[in-house]
């Protein structure tokens, strides 16, 4: 079975069962202790709490992931940066018994996966919570040996919460056998060991538990199923590859890096080690990355240095770094985007229609990292092999091993614009300087001096409006602009939820003094009638000349006088309560726009001009996008 065979595959065994087939949420999670969606359940975290979800109490989707955590590990046999998660969903529907039983049933008999190839895995329980015995015995009714069934400690089996606080409990996962062969350690091999025999498939968590900012635990009053299976990972499985590299995800990808690097298709070398050899861990870097630019590139996020623009920048620069290293041409990263765009289109249409975006943030990084990339590794390998570098005058410390503790990565971070990982790997070339890296101070340095660095350049989230800060932007006239787009999105809001339907509400935005952005929940494309009425009617309120107020309220307060308010876990104890026309106590005339904002906006709407929609396209699943300037 292809890859698009099995995704559906799974959609459609869970509908049949009863689940509501939710499309994909953005990588850019609505939760604003996370930068980008990691998990399938992060769209309903929400209804693991208790609030009643509009879809029912059982669904099942395909989640586009990203995840940096295990950034170094990507080129094993399975680790990515991004992914497509499976999952299924209950809220307070079924819970342990029926979630391991439809695992079984989709593995065994949907994807024909053999029963004596699958390992189980439970969690062992602590000081805080018990041992999930209730789960090894489901798991031995469907007749699993128990000798299969192995508990392991929180860090393996206990899963949640995403962010800082939310519902969590322990898991069952379920790993395959990929060699049906014991390893050289014999009994002592087990699901978790690093021989590469075994891959995890499927993580069952039970949400029984919520874990506050505290860390402190409390039980949830409904009881929840979250499962996520990597597709990537299972496609593997079930075309009997040794890798996620080596399926039909990756197929295209690695034959157009294969025209330059001369290493042949199904040229493993790894035999199952996980360990690929350097040339291939590079290609499978640059064929993973560059799935993540693209996507990251179709949500609107360009690179920058800080929050997701650095996340996207380091990603890109590290494919580009191993781009060269493979000896890949100039700009081949523009041809592999298109590679990625045309193999994932189908499902996910908003990379068609931001192409032609996501090949400029892609070139114009590549044609600027590209320029700095040299200088930046002779000036690098000039003075590790003479030690200059480690002169005090040049890192301004007295500590002349601090290059090995972060000093040296800051120094090329702000100079060069390398990625403090990049660096650790150049560094690691050297056995010398090798020998004296202590990882841990390396990042603590490294972090410290960035925290240092952004605490004096960054712009406060006061400041903030729609992506920009207003500090960032170089003249008065581009300030002005920005502010006057800024309201732009506030009157292009409420005409939406006029025209389309309260049932509208913001995704995300972005302003720059050219134009803006505006991202919000809606399942069709717009007509161009709809469209023609919101752009009417934002002009007519532009012509009405009203009033911008701004007050300040207790977030409690704001909440129950009924203003606009979608990304409350945001929003800090006191806010700003920008309203546009009428008066929410005096006039008998609604408000046509009140939001929570951080502002700054103009202060009548006269000032803006005309408002001229550009383009209405797919952001995602889901998710609508409209560009508009003023003119």
């Amino acid at each position: 079975m292809l890859s698009q065979e099995i995704r559906q595959k799974f959609l459609d065994f869970f509908e049949k069962r009863g689940h509501k087939i939710i499309p994909s949420s953005p990588l850019i999670s609505d939760d604003p202790t996370v930068l980008f969606t990691t998990a399938g359940m992060q769209q309903f975290k929400k209804y693991f709490l208790g609030q009643k979800s509009p879809f029912g109490n059982k669904v099942s989707s395909c989640q586009k992931c990203l995840r940096t955590s295990d950034i170094d590990n990507v080129g094993d046999i399975s680790h990515l940066t991004f992914l497509e998660m499976l999952g299924n969903f209950s809220f307070g529907d079924y819970f342990k018994e029926e979630a391991i039983k439809l695992s079984f049933q989709f593995l065994t008999e949907i994807c024909n996966l053999d029963k004596d190839r699958l390992w189980f895995t439970i969690f062992k329980g602590d000081s805080r919570i018990s041992k999930d015995e209730e789960s090894g015995k489901i798991w031995q009714k469907l007749g699993i040996d128990k000798n299969k069934i192995y508990p392991f400690g929180r860090e393996d089996n206990f899963w949640g919460p995403t962010g800082e606080e939310g519902p969590c409990g322990p898991t069952t996962e379920i790993h395959y056998d990929l060699t049906g062969n014991p390893c050289s350690l014999g009994e002592k091999c087990l699901p978790n060991c690093q021989c590469g025999r075994f891959i995890e498939i499927w993580n069952l968590v039970f949400n029984e538990y919520y874990q506050d900012k505290n860390r402190e635990f409390s039980l949830l009053e409904q009881k929840g199923v979250d499962t996520g299976m990597g597709l990537e990972r299972l496609v593997a499985v079930i075309q009997n590859k040794p890798s996620v590299f080596e399926t039909d995800i990756f197929e295209l990808i690695l034959k157009d890096l294969r025209k330059y690097t001369g290493l042949p298709c199904g040229d493993l070398k790894e035999k199952y080690t996980g360990q690929p050899c350097g040339d291939l861990r590079g290609e499978r870097i640059v064929a993973d990355h560059i799935k993540s630019v693209v996507f990251l590139g179709a949500e609107g996020i360009e690179p920058s240095n800080i929050g997701r623009g650095y996340t996207l920048r380091r990603i890109l620069r590290r494919a580009i770094r191993y781009g060269r290293i493979l000896g890949l041409p100039q700009n081949f990263l523009v041809s592999l985007s298109k590679k990625v765009i045309g193999i994932y289109e189908e499902v996910y249409p908003e990379l068609k229609s931001e192409q032609d975006n996501i090949l400029k943030v892609i070139k114009d990084e590549e044609e600027k990292f590209g320029k700095t990339l040299d200088s930046g590794l002779k000036f690098l390998q000039k003075n590790i092999e003479s030690f200059e570098l480690f002169n005090k005058t040049l890192i301004k410390e007295k500590d002349q091993q601090l290059p090995f503790k972060g000093g040296f990565a800051f120094y090329m971070y702000e100079t060069y614009g390398f990625p403090p990982d990049l660096t650790l790997e150049e560094l690691r070339k050297y056995p010398k300087v090798n020998k004296k890296i202590n990882e841990k101070e390396y990042w603590d340095y490294f972090r410290k001096k960035l925290k240092k660095h952004q605490e004096v350049s960054r712009v406060g989230a006061e400041k903030k409006f729609g992506g920009v800060g207003i500090e960032e932007l170089k003249t008065e006239e581009e300030k002005l602009k920005a502010t006057k787009l800024h309201t732009a999105t506030h009157l292009l809001q409420g005409a939406l939820r006029i025209v389309l339907g309260e049932k509208v509400q913001q995704m995300g935005s972005n302003v720059n003094p050219d134009r803006l952005r505006f991202d919000f929940s809606f399942e069709r494309k717009m007509s161009s009638e709809e469209i023609e009425k919101v752009e009417l009617l934002v002009n007519q309120k532009i012509k009405a000349d009203l009033e911008v107020k701004r007050e300040e309220m207790l977030l409690k307060d704001a909440l129950k006088s009924g203003v606009l308010a979608f990304f409350k876990e945001k929003y800090p104890e006191k806010v700003s309560v920008y309203t546009i026309g009428g008066n929410s106590s005096t006039s008998s005339e609604p408000p046509f726009s009140r939001e929570i904002c951080a502002g700054p906006h103009i202060q009548r709407t006269s000032e803006l001009g005309e408002f001229k929609i550009k383009k209405e396209e797919s952001s995602s699943a889901g998710v609508r996008r409209i560009k508009a300037i003023l003119i």
